[in-house]
């Protein structure tokens, strides 16, 4: 076999290897690209994530570059557009809860907080490291999960189950999910901040 182990899931896809050589599980804590990334898991509930990541581009044109200031301000007629926007998962809950998911955003900064700092300061600022020899070890949620899930939704975000914000922390970072055997999961141990 030739070139560097992977995780299984990534299978041989160009932009699934890319994807998941270049971002997944790289720590992330600017604030816009951590919702960026929320709102893409919530817009995968129900499919596969390649298609979410083949629609990326058109996401970050339709939602503004995932500015939360401008998308807390669509109205009906962003809604429409968005419907009708082949660039994306055509979704009325999913595109109502992106433009929701703006607003609780923008009301956590209204309370002096940040998304990055309400989820690194669970993990003390540093990446949980896991040891998974198989995808089959791999959890779909964990109690963090389950309680981020239940804090987030208090604060007025949707689609932001359990299982969908387990996959977040694992693609933004938080945890460390790739498996023993995967080239990234070596690079990926080292201190952050």
């Amino acid at each position: 076999m030739s070139g560097p182990m992977r995780c299984g899931w990534c299978g041989t896809d160009p932009l699934y290897v890319s994807y998941h050589d270049e971002e997944w599980g790289v720590p992330v804590r600017d604030e816009q690209a951590l919702f960026e990334r929320l709102i893409l898991e919530g817009a995968q509930a129900g499919l596969a994530w390649i298609t979410i990541l083949r629609k990326r581009e058109g996401y970050r044109r339709a939602f503004d570059g995932f500015d939360p200031q401008r998308i807390a301000r669509y109205d009906d007629s962003d809604r429409a557009r968005l419907l009708g926007d082949a660039g994306i998962v055509r979704n009325r809950l999913k595109i109502d809860a992106a433009i929701g998911n703006a607003r609780a955003l923008l009301a956590l900064h209204e309370r002096g907080q940040s998304l990055s700092s309400l989820v690194w300061d669970r993990v003390d600022g540093q990446p949980m490291v896991n040891h998974w020899r198989s995808l089959a070890d791999c959890p779909a949620r964990t109690d963090l999960s389950d309680q981020l899930s239940r804090d987030l939704g208090k604060l007025g975000f949707r689609f932001v189950g359990s299982t969908i914000l387990y996959a977040w922390m694992q693609s933004v970072g938080i945890v460390n999910d790739h498996l023993v055997d995967c080239f990234r999961h070596r690079e990926l141990i080292r201190p952050v901040g």
